[in-house]
């Protein structure tokens, strides 16, 4: 059983306590005094910045170590002072030492109130080797347990956001955030995973761009990530690298784009093949829907009248062209037997447009953005261009300022099933590329650190939804689609541990002065946000606690993702066996068929008629089919017409002029 626990608010001044505050430790003071002082916490605070770990963490690592009396625990503390006594540092050892230190920890979550996407239940939560062992009271674990404290606070699954832009360049700009600043923030704001979108440049290889990618995730990611791959162009070497991708490397999703012609934009043929190879090798399709050409245009005209600021984002691109597509979307896709999930749904009439969709029986779901579901389009028309061009994001914010409440009405009642950060922050300067072309400003916006805590903010706070509907948005239903439930977006034994215990009356103040994530911007600058998390596990690692984060560069891994998730597909298939067309049997007509005689071709020699051979005739002769021709002229300079053959009629003297005859006196 754990030993007792002394509080953050104990008297007691150790080293460990000072050099990581807030930390439960375990009152096994011969192993505080055994480190207090030892080289090997001198070395990880020299040596931090270098090894990607922050200054806190490293200071906080011997208070961690404390925590573990077993056998295992010392001898990894043997292993570390043999490396020390060795005479030399390799940096690389003592990284590995942390790592295993960390993913090997026991931690006993104990009196709070677990909360899944169904119910709530007060237990206990024993994690071991990365994965929740126990759920419930009175359990029976081993000793050597880290304990928290969880009394009176939500024991939640980790976070995990479905759309997030990561070290690439986008609109010509650089993301100001990589694999690993991007991944800290998602961390720091409770978000366990996170899924980054490949974009590959039009007819380039999709397989090159998920490698290039992987590559710079590896070596920087802190949690647990996957990849959706764009599908920018069409053709058959776009098909075979979808399927080899999910065959292959563990991708289960791909994002097409109706918007951003010539740019990212398929046609509806070419969605509509897209579609189909999804279903069949069980993918899902993530497509963002604007009528892209009307879009074009519409920026056109705006341009021409002058109007050149952010506000012309919202002017051309109105919500009837986000609702058109989504209609247009979820027909195709309906056509295409396969099932869709809408990203960045940012209207009202597309909310609805999905909303008959779910009644009609069609498999459709949707995610929007923290922004759309908080922020109203008139800070467009801010008169500072700089914030108003911190806004521009696509689809973009809506005018009518009922649309935020909406929006979260969506989520709270199942429309809508995800909520995503969109997380794409770009710098003042950047955005400046478009101070006389508003369509030349980068479209994206931060949000990856407060997304959690903004929606508990206006959705919890305000009644939109309760403890187990923010779950769901923010990780369950997520976990679900992409076929990562229940391993991810549940807390149960046997599932990973990505465990948050979050504070619901606790308070920040959103400032982007104090702000993890990237950007020189955020859209929430001082609101005062209930919900605030204390503590971070992602797989068993205890990575950030009152706000000390405690995670090496590179330690997060790729996830790789089964496909057929049932979500999405257990109704596609029944439907198919169903469903499926049937032609009629039938006897064959042995009947005549009627010859189709067309008069005037035969009378003028045009071509033809049906039944007869139509390679009769000179050799390179031209043959005319159907009527005459208006567009080609028949006449010619030498007299002979090509009706010269039919007999003329003798002339017929005319009576009365065209018109009637007139009685009018001239």
């Amino acid at each position: 059983m754990p030993e007792k626990i002394v509080k953050p608010e104990s008297t007691s001044q150790s080293c460990c306590q000072r050099g990581a505050p807030g930390l439960h430790t375990v009152a096994l003071q011969p192993h505080i005094a055994a480190f207090k002082c030892s080289l090997f916490e001198r070395l990880l605070i020299g040596c931090s910045r270098t090894v990607g770990i922050e200054a806190s963490a490293a200071r906080a690592v011997p208070a961690v170590l404390a925590h573990s009396a077993g056998a295992g625990q010392r001898r990894t503390r043997e292993r570390e002072r043999r490396v020390l006594e060795g005479g030399s540092v390799n940096l690389e050892k003592i990284n590995g030492i942390m790592a295993a230190n960390m993913g090997s920890m026991r931690i006993l979550i104990k009196g709070g109130k677990v909360v899944n996407d169904d119910f709530t239940q007060e237990a206990d939560v024993y994690i071991e080797n990365g994965i929740i062992q126990q759920v419930g009271k009175e359990l029976m674990i081993p000793g050597g347990a880290k304990v928290i404290d969880a009394s009176g606070k939500l024991v939640l699954p980790g976070g995990i956001d479905t759309s997030v832009h990561l070290q690439e360049t986008f609109m010509n700009a650089s993301i100001q955030d990589d694999f690993y600043s991007g991944t800290k923030a998602a961390l720091m704001g409770g978000t366990t995973m996170v899924m980054a979108l490949v974009l590959p440049e039009q007819h380039c290889s999709l397989l090159d761009a998920y490698e290039n990618c992987r590559a710079l995730a590896d070596a920087k990611a802190c949690c647990d990530y996957a990849l959706h791959v764009g599908v920018t162009w069409w053709g058959p070497k776009v098909r075979n690298e979808m399927e080899t991708l999910v065959r292959e490397h563990g991708v289960n999703s791909f994002q097409m784009f109706m918007a951003y012609k010539d740019m990212m934009m398929l046609r509806d043929s070419e969605l509509y093949q897209t579609l189909q190879t999804c279903k069949d090798i069980g993918a899902i399709a993530r497509v963002h829907a604007e009528n892209g050409e009307l879009v074009a245009e519409s920026a056109k005209e705006a341009l021409d009248l002058g109007i050149s600021g952010p506000e012309g984002i919202e002017i051309s691109r109105p919500e009837e062209l986000e609702s058109e597509a989504t209609h247009r979307a979820v027909t195709i896709a309906n056509r295409a037997r396969c099932p869709i999930y809408l990203v960045n749904v940012s209207s009202m009439p597309a909310g609805d447009m999905i909303a008959a969709a779910k009644m009609q029986g069609k498999v459709v779901h949707a995610e929007t953005t923290v922004a759309h579901a908080v922020l109203n389009g008139m800070q467009y028309y801010h008169q500072d261009w700089a914030h108003a061009a911190a806004h521009v994001i696509v689809p973009p914010l809506r005018l009518d300022p009922n649309t935020p409440s909406f929006l979260m009405g969506l989520l709270g009642n199942d429309t809508l099933s995800v909520v995503a950060s969109e997380h794409r922050p770009f710098g003042i300067k950047q955005r400046a590329l478009g101070k006389e072309d508003f369509t030349k400003i980068p479209h994206g916006v931060a949000g990856v650190q407060d997304r959690m805590s903004v929606i508990w903010e206006r959705g919890v706070v305000t009644g939109k939804m309760d403890e187990n509907r923010f779950v769901a948005v923010t990780s369950s239903n997520a976990a679900k689609i992409y076929n990562l439930y229940p391993r991810k977006g549940r807390i149960i034994p046997g599932a990973d541990a990505d465990v948050v215990v979050w504070d619901p009356d606790a308070t920040r103040t959103i400032s982007v002065s104090t702000q993890v994530q990237g950007g020189d911007f955020n859209l929430y600058e001082g609101m005062r946000c209930h919900g605030v998390p204390l503590v971070t596990i992602s797989r068993g690692r205890l990575v950030c606690e009152n706000g000390v984060f405690m995670c090496a560069e590179g330690s997060g891994k790729f996830y790789p993702q089964r496909t057929f998730p049932d979500y999405l597909y257990k109704k596609m298939v029944q439907r198919e066996k169903s469903q499926a067309y049937k032609g009629v049997a039938r006897d064959p007509y042995s009947g005549d068929v009627a010859k189709v005689a067309n008069a005037m071709k035969k009378e003028l020699g045009l071509g033809p008629i049906d039944g007869d051979n139509a390679d009769k005739g000179p050799p390179g002769a031209r043959v005319h089919q159907g009527v005459r021709d208006l567009h080609e002229s028949s006449f010619s300079l030498s007299g002979s017409q090509v009706d010269d053959h039919i007999p003329k009629r003798s002339s017929a003297r005319i009576l009365a002029p065209p018109g009637g005859r007139s009685s009018g006196i001239w």
